[in-house]
């Protein structure tokens, strides 16, 4: 077991130093970084190759529009227009996506911000974040922080836990893009996912407020089938609020040698398979440039657009209330 570590992993444009902390136990080892509370990287005793895709240095992470392992918020995905109504009025986000709506808490969402480490084990770390009242255009002064903890049996537990001083959108987001084998594709990596209903969803990527039957669709992932190169961005809605944990998918690599088992407390489950994804002249972590198809995102979450839609999961944070969000991705090797 090596010791819990920080090493320098650059400088923000405004002078302010990133650390990336190194956490292991069990054959898994990951390493996450300060700016957007991100994992950076995450290996597996006896597998040759990264299981995510990350950049090797900050630059990607300042340049790249990828959202590679950062925890994301104050609200994941999008809200129509960036408008929503909390406290008895309407209020206004920021519109980064397309100009017309917000997407991940706007342009600089917790993603882009520096959190702090306050505490840490040879397993374990957690980073805390003060968000403002009005930043993004979000009412309320937000209190976040991430647990990142390496468990028994190769598995990584991700802990959000939110406080707010006025009722506010809540809902972050692990947004880890996995990739089990080493062909820099993963459409032919086997998918499950235990979900009966997806999001359809507008030109906009923005739902349209139905909840329809994966039955005979592309989103029917609830026996294995293969990731494919359906450009998936959609939300499969696995219940109808927050639950305890449960397990909710299962990632397979090509010929079955390794998996990922996903366990989640969230209503719901993003897969964005990065179909259009394409920046040729920036290495990623094994020094080749990442293309299309080169990793699958599950981000477990709070539906998009909840606020606005009725019959959606809450997502409204009251002063009264703690938000709380776990999910635990378990690797196996099967030889």
């Amino acid at each position: 077991m090596s010791p819990a570590r920080n090493t320098p992993f650059g400088s923000l444009p405004d002078g302010q130093q990133v650390q990336r902390a190194t956490i292991a136990r069990d054959g898994l080892r990951a390493h996450v970084l300060t700016y957007g509370a991100t994992l950076q990287d995450l290996r597996l005793d006896g597998v040759a190759h990264p299981l995510v895709l990350g950049w090797p240095s900050l630059d990607g992470y300042l340049q790249s529009g990828a959202y590679f392992g950062a925890i994301v918020g104050r609200f994941a995905n999008r809200i129509a227009q960036g408008r929503f109504r909390a406290g008895g009025r309407w209020h206004q986000a920021d519109r980064n996506f397309l100009g017309r709506h917000c997407l991940h808490g706007g342009g600089q969402g917790s993603d882009k911000m520096l959190w702090m480490i306050t505490e840490q084990t040879d397993d374990g770390v957690t980073l805390a974040l003060q968000m403002p009242d009005c930043h993004m255009g979000f009412p309320g002064n937000l209190s976040v922080t991430v647990t990142y903890a390496i468990r028994p049996d190769a598995t990584l537990e991700i802990t959000i836990k939110a406080q707010t001083d006025q009722n506010t959108p809540c809902g972050f987001a692990p947004h880890g893009y996995f990739a089990l084998g080493d062909s820099g594709n993963i459409s032919t990596h086997d998918l499950t996912i235990q979900a009966e209903r997806y999001l359809p969803v507008d030109a906009d990527l923005i739902p349209t407020g139905e909840k329809r039957d994966v039955a005979g669709t592309p989103f029917d992932f609830r026996q294995p089938r293969k990731v494919g190169t359906h450009p998936y961005d959609h939300n499969l809605c696995l219940s109808a609020q927050q639950v305890p944990l449960r397990e909710v998918a299962q990632l397979t690599a090509p010929g079955g040698a390794l998996s990922m088992t996903l366990g989640t407390t969230e209503p719901g489950l993003q897969v964005y398979t990065n179909s259009q994804f394409n920046e040729p002249d920036r290495p990623g972590l094994q020094g080749r440039p990442y293309g299309r198809f080169a990793g699958v995102a599950l981000e477990p979450q709070l539906w998009p657009d909840a606020m606005n839609q009725p019959g959606f999961p809450t997502a409204i944070l009251t002063p009264d209330a703690l938000y709380r969000s776990q999910s635990q991705f378990r690797f196996r090797h099967h030889i």
